[in-house]
């Protein structure tokens, strides 16, 4: 394994901007009848089933027809650009249970689903269920309104599934990491080194239980010629108010805010309005998700609704020791921290209210 910094532009298909990606369809996979029509039937035989989700295999669930959707998602995530949108599915028609079901299936013939939060739930939601905003104690991102600045989950592949979107804005937004390190390198060749070196990162406000208070991880990882990228200043700057943590240098303060800064640019980001039905597939080494503020609906049953799954990818994709949030072992599903987990597909696509608020 040859691990090296590289000072050098990185091209390939993940070094896109978004303005360009915009002029095309590219990005879009559109599903065809055949892959529609069983997708709709497994998913009804899914829902009849009720299997556990925690032990459900994509072999219980064979989509053949379906073949060249899973071959196309996953060469755009091991790579190609790092995304793809899939649209057709008409879950207005479905109801919430037939088509979380899909959306597990899918996910599984792509990845193993990993729990997302202290109750081990392998579907979790991106829902506003307070008017919370995130400079409120505790807000959870997923749970609130705000704008999100661009960064990494805590998995291989993020996955999202619009149900219903927003009365305004809410826009996904993604940028390439290849293309942010190809402008800090172009604009400040002096900074670009500090991105392959270790910072400090919030890990109890990720993670209200974790055993640690910070874990460490580089921004950038390459090795034997594979670019990677871990991302979310904010988590940077928060663990910088627990003791014990180094302060950060001046160049390295002067480095985030110009990240932070390229990769708002205008131009950049690529913005995708979800149609209901829509799923997003990401892989977090590629590139760097976000949102637009939104607003909701006054009705409850209206309001934004996207379904999130977290997968476990084994791609053999090299990275440098203690990249990311590797404090986390993605594999089988944790022993939940609290009690309340839903594990069946009916229970797993309603929203816990309660849950970030």
């Amino acid at each position: 394994m040859t691990t090296t910094v590289n000072l050098e532009p990185i091209s390939g298909p993940s070094a896109w901007r978004g303005d360009e990606l915009a002029k095309s369809t590219e990005w879009i996979y559109h599903l065809s009848d055949a892959e529609l029509a069983e997708l709709e039937t497994v998913g009804r035989r899914f829902v009849a089933d009720d299997p556990d989700l925690r032990t459900v295999t994509a072999a219980d669930y064979p989509i053949p027809a379906c073949a060249r959707l899973n071959e196309e998602s996953a060469r755009q995530l091991d790579s190609g650009r790092g995304f793809l949108l899939v649209r057709g599915l008409k879950t207005q028609e479905y109801g919430d249970t037939l088509a979380g079901a899909i959306f597990f299936i899918l996910g599984l013939h792509l990845g193993k689903p990993i729990g997302q939060n202290q109750m081990g739930d392998l579907l979790d939601h991106v829902v506003a269920t307070s008017n919370k905003t995130m400079d409120d104690e505790g807000a959870l991102p997923s749970r609130v309104r705000d704008r999100l600045p661009f960064h990494s989950d805590s998995s291989d592949v993020v996955a999202l599934m619009c149900l219903r979107g927003a009365k305004e804005g809410g826009a996904s937004s993604l940028v390439s990491g290849t293309t942010i390190y190809n402008e800090i390198l172009r604009r400040r060749p002096d900074l670009a080194p500090l991105l392959f070196e270790p910072f400090h990162w919030d890990w109890r406000r990720q993670d209200p239980d974790s055993p640690e208070m910070t874990y460490d991880s580089p921004i950038i990882s390459y090795v034997d010629g594979i670019f990677s990228m871990y991302a979310g200043n904010s988590m940077i700057f928060s663990a910088q108010e627990y003791p014990g943590v180094p302060p950060l240098t001046d160049d390295q303060v002067e480095l985030l805010h110009l990240f932070d800064e390229i990769s708002q640019e205008p131009g950049l980001p690529i913005d995708m309005d979800f149609q209901p039905g829509d799923v997003q597939w990401l892989l977090n080494y590629a590139a760097l998700h976000s949102r637009t503020s939104y607003d909701d609906y006054a009705e409850p049953e209206r309001r934004r609704h996207l379904l999130r799954l977290w997968l476990r990818r084994d791609v053999g994709r090299p990275m440098v020791d203690r990249f990311g949030k590797h404090v986390v072992v993605m594999g089988e599903p944790s022993t939940p921290v609290k009690s309340g987990g839903r594990f069946r597909i009916a229970e797993a696509v309603q929203v816990n209210d309660d849950w970030g608020n």
